[in-house]
């Protein structure tokens, strides 16, 4: 996949390794211990009486280290000066994968560093240096290990893709004012046994079929290593005395709700807390004071996912108000959590939202779309949403790693259910079953829990997408996981994607739902349409049988080319599509009166993967094209899932017309 690295790194299997001893920086890093989560909250940089933002979006410098060892920038320090004085820099959009901005192939499948850059212009009033006023920076996610600088001074480092990490600055910018603050990030995508996902780095040796020091990153996971810094980066303050993190949990019934919250505060110990619980009309409908108590709240309205009421998505707002004495200064600070009030229960046929039934219609999808691959970008979020709910899907799955936080906002507002899934993808290699890759897989779920643990949208946590479960150290793996992830939040029930076989899967007793991916009549007996009744339904009665817990299909589906057409079916036609998802359903249909509780297809819309004879620019699996305009399939889809919104015993009578209305 890409060229120019040395392959004396003594088999380390990292992009990166220099000539001199085989020197591998990031194996360095990575081995350093490093796998322990950052302690403190993350809460989302929101703009508060107390709170400011910058947003720090738009053209960064950037250029990608070609160097043999891929470690110039680190032996010539580029961080110490700017990059452009470095060597030659391009303009780079972020958030967005560099993959595919430029028309370099070197850099489309570019393995190794890349330097990003940045500089920016302070407000006087956050430089003032009187020490009552932080300055964080802030990264949404940069895929996929990352060493920050300000001014030149290393401020943090992050190992994985997909999550927040962030940095006080203050001690770096305060005291310089009209002085340019620098932002530098160093950033590599090589995929390694202990990483999330995991991969590995294959050196071609044999002169004769390849150019010097070649390697290739070997992938087990269907999709593009889409590489950069793919979310909002932010600078925000708080006071020197703040709110450092919220972890609030409900329960209901018809007529009362009680909030359960805890507070951290860092700074100071000497500080009082004052809560007020406002509906959506500004009204104060439960007061509270202290660390960690309980709000009343009479006659909730409840969060209820879309199509399961008249009102989905409903959040109350929680202002959380801190004041603290700092050399006889008064400071204050100021953050408001947007809280959904909704109880979650599992039985052995049902999954319960607030006491009714709740079935699964909904997508898997990916963050993916033409130029800015994994990139956030607003227009493309809001128009998925906008498709979600013309197709009446209720829910989907964060295949295969957690979304921007800024989608996860739109799931909580719309009601959307999610099934929150790490980057635990592509598991497949025995080396990926041991301590160290277990060590750090506890740690992302630690990441990604105190990301999304307040959302009310966020239903279940998955650790996994089709490991190597039948594996003997996939028992000790998934049983230390799962308890590690029902520890940090016992609200939630847990899961992982399964493809194995249900006789020798070593996770699956640990696991609340059963989440099964199975592909009959495309990857098991190709263009056979007819064998899907007797194999799907078989498939279903083994895993009840043998484990008594509610199953999801949580990936079916086929390939199609957009406008290829054939009657008789055939595989690759939108006809093909169309056929397949009917044979599932009709099976569906029948299971789901028994203990299926849901059903998401694979896949919402087209995306990119490595090049291969199976894939014809990328995975075609989408009922939308790459470019969100339907297939066949979307139809068909939009009919079913439709129909069940309205045959719901669950979903109210005014809700029932609408949803006719709409059609």
């Amino acid at each position: 996949m890409a060229s120019g690295a040395s392959g004396g790194g003594a088999g380390c299997g990292m992009a990166g390794c220099g000539t001199a001893g085989g020197r591998c920086l990031l194996f360095l890093l990575l081995a350093a211990g490093r796998a322990v989560a950052p302690p403190g909250g993350m809460l989302y940089p929101r703009e508060t009486p107390s709170r400011e933002r910058k947003e720090l979006g738009g053209l960064w410098s950037f250029r990608a280290d070609f160097s043999p060892g891929r470690d110039a920038g680190f032996v010539q320090r580029w961080y110490r000066q700017p990059l452009r004085q470095t060597g030659p820099v391009i303009d780079m959009p972020v958030p967005s994968s560099f993959n595919d901005i430029t028309q370099d192939p070197s850099l489309e499948n570019y393995i190794g560093w890349v330097w990003y850059e940045k500089e920016v212009l302070l407000p006087l009033r956050w430089l003032q240096d009187d020490l009552n006023t932080r300055v964080v920076l802030r990264f949404g996610s940069a895929h996929y290990y990352s060493i920050v600088w300000v001014n030149g001074v290393q401020v943090m480092e992050h190992e994985g893709g997909h999550l927040p990490f962030e940095a006080d600055i203050s001690n770096i910018v305060q005291g310089s004012p009209g002085i340019p603050c620098r932002i530098t990030v160093a950033l590599n995508n090589t995929l390694t046994p202990h990483t999330l996902p995991p991969g590995s780095i294959q050196y071609m040796n044999d002169k004769t079929r390849y150019p010097k020091n070649y390697f290739v990153q070997n992938i087990r996971f269907d999709f593009f290593n889409y590489a950069g810094i793919h979310r909002p980066v932010v600078l925000y303050t708080t006071p020197s005395v703040y709110i450092d993190d919220i972890t609030v949990t409900t329960t209901s019934s018809e007529s009362v709700a009680m909030v359960q919250y805890q507070v951290s505060v860092v700074g100071s110990t000497l500080y009082s807390l004052s809560l007020s619980l406002r509906d959506q009309e500004g009204k104060v409908v439960a007061t509270g004071d202290g660390p960690a108590g309980e709000l009343k709240v009479l006659n909730p309205n409840l969060w209820w996912p879309y199509l399961m009421h008249k009102n989905p998505g409903y959040r109350y707002c929680l202002e959380v108000k801190m004041q603290a004495q700092v050399n006889g200064a008064l400071l204050e600070d100021v953050y408001t959590l947007p809280v959904g009030i909704r109880a979650i229960h599992v039985t052995s046929t049902q999954f319960l939202i607030n006491g009714r039934p709740f079935y699964f219609h909904g997508v898997n999808k990916h963050e993916d779309a033409d130029i800015r691959g994994k990139g956030l970008d607003w227009p493309l979020v809001v128009k998925d949403f906008n498709l979600l709910r013309w197709l009446g899907a209720n829910s989907f799955r964060t295949s295969h790693y957690p979304y921007a936080e800024e989608i996860m906002d739109l799931c909580d507002a719309y009601g959307i259910v999610v099934i929150d899934e790490c980057p635990g993808v592509g598991i497949k290699m025995p080396e990926s079953f041991g301590n160290k890759s277990l060590q750090h897989h506890l740690v992302v779920m630690e990441e990604l829990i105190r990301r999304d643990k307040n959302r009310p949208s966020v239903v279940m946590w998955s650790v996994a997408n089709e490991p190597a479960s039948e594996l003997p150290p996939a028992a000790y793996y998934f049983k230390t996981v799962i308890a590690h992830t029902k520890a940090l939040d016992p609200s939630r029930p847990v899961t992982f994607v399964t493809d194995a076989n249900y006789a020798l899967d070593r996770g699956a007793p640990y696991v609340d739902v059963i989440c099964v991916n199975s592909y009959f009549s495309w990857y098991h007996d190709p263009g056979h349409l007819e064998v899907i009744p007797l194999q799907l339904t078989t498939q279903f009665e083994n895993w009840y049988k043998t484990y008594q817990k509610p199953i999801i299909q949580s990936e079916y589906g086929a390939d199609s080319v957009p406008g290829l057409h054939s009657d008789p079916p055939l595989m690759f036609s939108e006809e093909y599509q169309k056929a397949m998802l009917r044979e599932y359903h009709s099976v569906f249909d029948k299971k789901r009166k028994e203990y299926v509780i849901g059903e998401l297809i694979w896949n919402f819309a087209d995306f990119m993967t490595n090049q291969g004879t199976t894939r014809v620019l990328g995975n075609k699996k989408g009922i939308f094209t790459r470019q969100r305009q339907p297939k066949s399939a979307a139809f068909v889809l939009r009919e079913r899932y439709w129909k069940i919104a309205n045959e719901s015993s669950c979903l109210p009578p005014i809700i029932k017309s609408h949803t006719l209305f709409l059609k």
